[in-house]
């Protein structure tokens, strides 16, 4: 089942909540919402659901143009991030309420549940109360109701939010194991980028109510669309520059800049990740900006070099392997040499 949305408009008062949203979520698809708070995600969500009726445009799920059927009517299961869990029902019966409601044989609600309990391996917990689960559990219990009766679409609103860093990785990987299974359309909402990205098979930025951009997430963390999309996508090093006969200046640093061969020379915004610079204890020949180090955090599978460019007022995020900064053999206070490997430059109009 697919859900596309149409030029979707969704005002409360004065407040633009979702501003002309298009999007198509592909039958058996994933699709995370992704962005920052007030961004609109949880609205276009809801409107999804039928929980919120939009104030211009559609929402179809396949060929059925739903916008006006009540959420109840619509054969869709809803995770929030707080499990909303029946406190005094055990597992077994959380999971068939949404059968029982129905009316559903007893033979089937047991074997509805048993495969459900089975599915998000639970199957000795169907006794217990949630007051006897931990966060994870709960959740996927909720998970698994939100699944009892089949429905055409599954929506997910910030469910793992509540948890812990390490849980929340362990569901995310278990999240996507049990869609792989079910193959039911997923919507999942979320401010998390890693969880996007590891979940989703595809990803909606979403700012001010608007779509910024979407697409598989390796396209869209290799090839944003603007600056924001950028600077949301992870720790980035912003230089503030210019553009002028195809090269670009940034302070003391010069560096070929071809998509702009013309024109009048304009202000740009350069955008490099902290992976995309490298670090020398000396010029290597390539155009560089001397820095002198700040700090160093060698932790995990990179060290984060912070650094402080010698002229202006610009501090710097370097990413390198621990083999690669042990062997450069540089300590806090001396001087470092940064140049980019790959740098996007965003000007006032458009995005090179």
């Amino acid at each position: 089942m697919s859900i596309t949305i149409r030029d979707v408009s969704k005002r409360f008062g004065a407040s633009v909540a979702l501003d002309g949203v298009t999007l198509e979520v592909p039958a058996g698809g994933l699709v995370a919402l992704l962005g920052p708070s007030g961004s609109g995600k949880t609205t276009l969500l809801r409107v999804i659901a039928g929980l919120e009726v939009p104030d211009e445009g559609s929402i179809h799920y396949g060929e059925e143009n739903v916008t006006n059927l009540p959420a109840r009517q619509r054969n869709l299961g809803f995770v929030f991030q707080h499990y909303a869990l029946f406190r005094h029902l055990s597992v077994f019966e959380n999971v068939a309420f949404a059968l029982r409601v129905r009316a559903w044989p007893e033979e089937r609600v047991r074997e509805r549940v048993s495969e459900l309990l089975h599915l998000i391996r639970m199957e000795d917990f169907g006794p217990r109360r949630p007051s006897e689960l931990s966060g994870g559990q709960r959740q996927r219990v909720a998970l698994a109701r939100a699944l009892a009766a089949q429905p055409k679409v599954l929506l997910l609103d910030e469910p793992f939010g509540a948890l812990d860093a390490q849980v929340r990785q362990e569901l995310r990987q278990w999240l996507r194991r049990l869609h792989h299974s079910v193959g039911v359309t997923t919507v999942l909402v979320t401010h998390d980028q890693e969880e996007a990205f590891e979940v989703a098979d595809r990803v909606v930025l979403l700012n001010r109510g608007r779509v910024e951009q979407a697409g598989a997430p390796l396209e869209v963390f290799e090839n944003p669309a603007n600056s924001f999309v950028m600077d949301f996508l992870g720790r980035v090093n912003v230089f503030h520059g210019r553009v002028e006969a195809g090269r670009l200046f940034l302070g003391g640093l010069e560096v070929p800049c071809p998509d702009n061969l013309h024109g009048e020379p304009r202000a740009a915004a350069v955008y490099v990740r902290p992976h995309e610079l490298d670090i020398d204890g000396e010029p290597n020949g390539l155009p560089s900006l001397p820095a002198r180090v700040l700090h160093v955090n060698p932790a995990g599978p990179v060290a984060r070099v912070h650094l402080a460019a010698l002229e202006g007022n610009l501090t710097l995020q370097v990413e390198v392997t621990p083999e690669r900064w042990q062997g450069l053999g540089l300590k806090v206070g001396d001087t470092a040499y940064v140049s980019p490997r790959r740098a996007r430059v965003f000007l006032p109009d458009y995005a090179i």
